[in-house]
C-alpha cells in the first residue's frame, strides 16, 4: 500500500510546475507526510491519556488539525468533499496560514528537545512548491490512506522513506551528499558497536542514515545485553544519545523527518554548519563518545573557514576529520567514510592529518571499498576506524573485493560485507586482509596506501560507467577549482 501510494504521489507531483526533479518530490512529500504522522501521533497520545484518566491538551490547535483543513470527514467517516479546501483556496491556506502558524512553534518554545520546537524548526525552513492547489489536493488524500499507528506500519513507512532518500540520492551529484548504501553503514555500526548511555554524534548528518541506523541498532535489546529495554532506557534514546548537524537546509529537514519517522520524535539535529566552529574552542562538555559519519568531499571551504582548523585545508572532509577528533571523549570510537587518497596523497595537510590521527588516536581498521560503492560518485573511498586516546602501533586493512562491478541496478548488499564484519572481531589475515604494524609504515609521509599482500591478481578493467562518472567528477572539481581561482583575479 505504501510503494504503491508514493508512485501515486511522484506521478502527481511530476505534473506540478513547482516540482522539477526526485529533490522536491521528496521535500514536498516530506512536510505533507509530517503531518499526517503528526496527527495520528496526537490521536496515540490521546488515547493513551484517556487510559490514564488524564486529559490531554493537542500540539495542533483545532483549525489546523489535519482531520479540519485537510481531510475533513462527515459523521459516517467518510471524506466530506463539500467542506475540503481545494485549488487556489488550499493552495493560499497552506501558504499563508498553515505555514506560518506551524513556523511560530520555535518562537512559543525555547526547547530543542521537544517535538513542538521539531515543528518549528522544520516550517520554518521549508515551503509549499506544488503551485497547482487541485495537485495538493490529490496528493494530501493519498497520504491520507497512510497509517502510522502500529508498529508494523512505521517500520514499512520507515523504509519506504529510505528508499525516497536513495532515489534522491541518485537524482544528481548534489543529491549524491545525502545517501550512504545502508548495508554500508550498517556494517559500521556494527563494527563501532555503540552502547546505551554514550552520546552519538553526526557532523554531517544528511538524511540521518547512521544515526537512524545507530537507533536501530540501540533499540535492539540483544546488542546491549539486555532481554529487553526498560522505558528509562526508550528515554535515553529518545532524549539524550542522537546528535546531529548539517549545513544544507534541505538534508536538515529530510534527516529530521527521517529520524522522527523512524520513531526518535524530538531528534538534536542543529541546522548550523559544522565547519564554522573553531576547533579550539570545544570542551569537554560538549565531546560525544561515538562519531559516526560519511563527511562530504571535494568540497573547498573559504579561507575564513579554515582559520578553525590547525592544519589548513581546502578539502572539506579533512576538516571535518580534524572536528571529528577533537570533539571525540577520551576512549571514543570512530566510523568515517573518507576519500582513499587521504591515505597516500603526499601534500603538506594530508601528511600533517595522517599523523595527527595516527599520534593521537589508534587507527586500528581500515575497510577499502571497490568502485561504484557511492552510486554517481566517480571516486574510491575507505573507511576510517577509530578509536581515540591511544596511539596507533598496528594497522588492519581489509580490502572488499567483489566478482562483481557495483553501480545503481547492482548495488552493494549485506552478505558482500559480512566477511569483513566477522573478521574484523579478531582481525584476522586472509585472502582479503592483512596488518601493517607502525614501524613498517614511513615515518616522514605515513603514507597508508592499499596494498594487498596477498592477492597477486591481474588488474581488473574498471567498468565504462565508473571511469565516465570519475571524469565527470573531476571535469565538475576542476571547473569549481577555475571558478575559485577567477574570483581571485
Amino acid at each position: 500500500m505504501f510503494e504503491q501510494t508514493f508512485k501515486n504521489i511522484d506521478d502527481i507531483l511530476h505534473k506540478d510546475a513547482g516540482c522539477g526533479s526526485e529533490l522536491d518530490y521528496v521535500e514536498q512529500t516530506s512536510w505533507i507526510l509530517f503531518l499526517k504522522y503528526l496527527d495520528d501521533l496526537e490521536k496515540e497520545r490521546q488515547l493513551a491519556a484517556e487510559l490514564r484518566g488524564e486529559e490531554y491538551t493537542p500540539i495542533i490547535a483545532d483549525e489546523y488539525r489535519w482531520e479540519v483543513w485537510a481531510t475533513p470527514k462527515k459523521e459516517d467517516g467518510t471524506f466530506d468533499h463539500n467542506n475540503a479546501l481545494t485549488g487556489d483556496d488550499l493552495r493560499d491556506f497552506v501558504n499563508v496560514e498553515l505555514f506560518p502558524y506551524l513556523a511560530k512553534f520555535k518562537q512559543v518554545t525555547d526547547d530543542p528537545d521537544t517535538i513542538e520546537y521539531k515543528i518549528g524548526e522544520i516550517f520554518s525552513e521549508l515551503k509549499n512548491r506544488l503551485q497547482s492547489g487541485y495537485n495538493l489536493r490529490e496528493v494530501i488524500e493519498r497520504i491520507d490512506e497512510l497509517s502510522f499507528q502500529s508498529s508494523a506500519e512505521k517500520h514499512e513507512m520507515s523504509h519506504l522513506y529510505e528508499d525516497k532518500i536513495k532515489n534522491m540520492g541518485n537524482a544528481g551529484r548534489n543529491g549524491g551528499e545525502y545517501y550512504t548504501p545502508r548495508p554500508l553503514i550498517r556494517a559500521i555500526v556494527q563494527v563501532v558497536a555503540p552502547q546505551l548511555g554514550e552520546t552519538i554524534y553526526d557532523g554531517a548528518v544528511g538524511s540521518a542514515g547512521f544515526l537512524v541506523e545507530a537507533f536501530d541498532y540501540l533499540s535492539d535489546a540483544k546488542n546491549s545485553g539486555k532481554k529487553s529495554l526498560s522505558i528509562k532506557d526508550r528515554q535515553l534514546l529518545q532524549k539524550k544519545t542522537f546528535y546531529g548537524k548539517e549545513k544544507k537546509s534541505l538534508a536538515y529537514i529530510i534527516g529530521t523527518m527521517n529520524m522522527i519517522l523512524h520513531g526518535v520524535e524530538a531528534p538534536n539535529i542543529v541546522h548550523t554548519n559544522t565547519l564554522a566552529e573553531n576547533i579550539s574552542d570545544i570542551q569537554e562538555k560538549d565531546r560525544y563518545h561515538v562519531v559516526l559519519a560519511n563527511p562530504p568531499f571535494g568540497g573547498k571551504e573559504r579561507a575564513e573557514v579554515q582559520q578553525n582548523f590547525p592544519i589548513k585545508t581546502g578539502e572539506t572532509a579533512f576538516l571535518f576529520l580534524q572536528h571529528f577528533i577533537k570533539i571525540m571523549k577520551a576512549g571514543g570510537r570512530a566510523g568515517v567514510v573518507i576519500k582513499n587518497t587521504f591515505l597516500s596523497n603526499s601534500d603538506n595537510a594530508s601528511v600533517s592529518l595522517r599523523k595527527e590521527l595516527l599520534e593521537s588516536c589508534n587507527l586500528h581498521t581500515v575497510l577499502d571499498l571497490p568502485g561504484g560503492t557511492f552510486t554517481g560518485a566517480g571516486v574510491k573511498t575507505v573507511v576510517l576506524f577509530f578509536d581515540k586516546g591511544e596511539a596507533t602501533r598496528k594497522v588492519w586493512f581489509y580490502q572488499l573485493n567483489l566478482d562483481r562491478n557495483l553501480g545503481k541496478t547492482n548495488p552493494l548488499n549485506e552478505s558482500d560485507l559480512a566477511e569483513f564484519v566477522e573478521l574484523q572481531k579478531t582481525k584476522a589475515d586472509s585472502d582479503n586482509s592483512w596488518s601493517v604494524s607502525m614501524k613498517d609504515i614511513d615515518q616522514k609521509t605515513f603514507d597508508l596506501s592499499v596494498k594487498n599482500p596477498n592477492r597477486q591478481d591481474e588488474t581488473v578493467l574498471r567498468d565504462p560507467e565508473e571511469i565516465l562518472a570519475e571524469m565527470q567528477a573531476l571535469d565538475t572539481e576542476a571547473a569549481e577549482v577555475l571558478e575559485t581561482i577567477r574570483g581571485l583575479i
